[in-house]
């Protein structure tokens, strides 16, 4: 069960940061840009609260990826009262250091000390 919990979460942190390189690279304002980036705030949301059921493997705890995964969802809210508040430029310095701290996360999680990172790197 555990492993298809690190899989469901790979899987959409995965998909966070793909559909966030196709957000990004596409006009803003516009009804798509809308409507992926509501996909993106709903994906985002499952890898960062997902990730609270996953703890370090050596001793089960809360780890700095889980204080980054709290800030990602206090910035995605920030970010979502900004642009409804109609300020672009906080909304999308926002919506970037959501996407830059999702990759700089995934990243940490790779070592295999880490949960994720001993499913990729045992032996």
């Amino acid at each position: 069960m555990y492993a298809l919990m690190v899989g469901t979460h790979i899987a959409f942190a995965l998909s966070v940061v793909v559909l966030g390189i196709f957000i990004l690279s596409m006009t803003k304002g516009t009804p798509r840009h809308k409507l992926m980036g509501r996909i993106w705030v709903g994906l985002m949301t499952l890898v960062a609260v997902g990730s609270f059921s996953l703890r370090d493997l050596n001793h089960g705890e809360f780890s700095g990826i889980h204080a980054l995964s709290a800030f990602t969802l206090l910035s995605m809210v920030y970010a979502i009262i900004m642009i409804r508040r109609g300020n672009r430029r906080a909304h999308f310095f926002a919506m970037i250091g959501c996407f830059i701290g999702a990759v700089i996360a995934g990243v940490f999680t790779l070592n295999p000390d880490r949960l994720i990172g001993s499913f990729f790197f045992s032996s």
